[in-house]
């Protein structure tokens, strides 16, 4: 089963780069998006979340703000 994740993230908030080390840590590639230079981007952030906040992480369909990393694993079944 492979899931496509994508990050939202800045390249100042500590949370976003925690979120892409633990991808990084299981060998799970991931698309990095930096909303603090595409305002496009940002707007498909929000509307997918209804937050401004990152990160977003985005796995399949399944929206999580935040690196939560225990639904992370629930939905990737580790």
């Amino acid at each position: 089963m492979h899931l496509k994740v994508t990050v939202y993230s800045t390249p100042s908030c500590p949370w976003c780069r925690k979120a892409k080390q633990y991808f990084k840590s299981l060998g799970i590639p991931f698309k990095d998006i930096d909303v603090s230079k595409n305002q496009k981007k940002a707007e498909e952030m929000y509307r997918k979340s209804g937050q401004m906040g990152v990160p977003v992480i985005t796995i399949g369909n399944q929206v999580i703000v935040g690196f939560d990393k225990a639904k992370i694993d629930k939905i990737l079944g580790i």
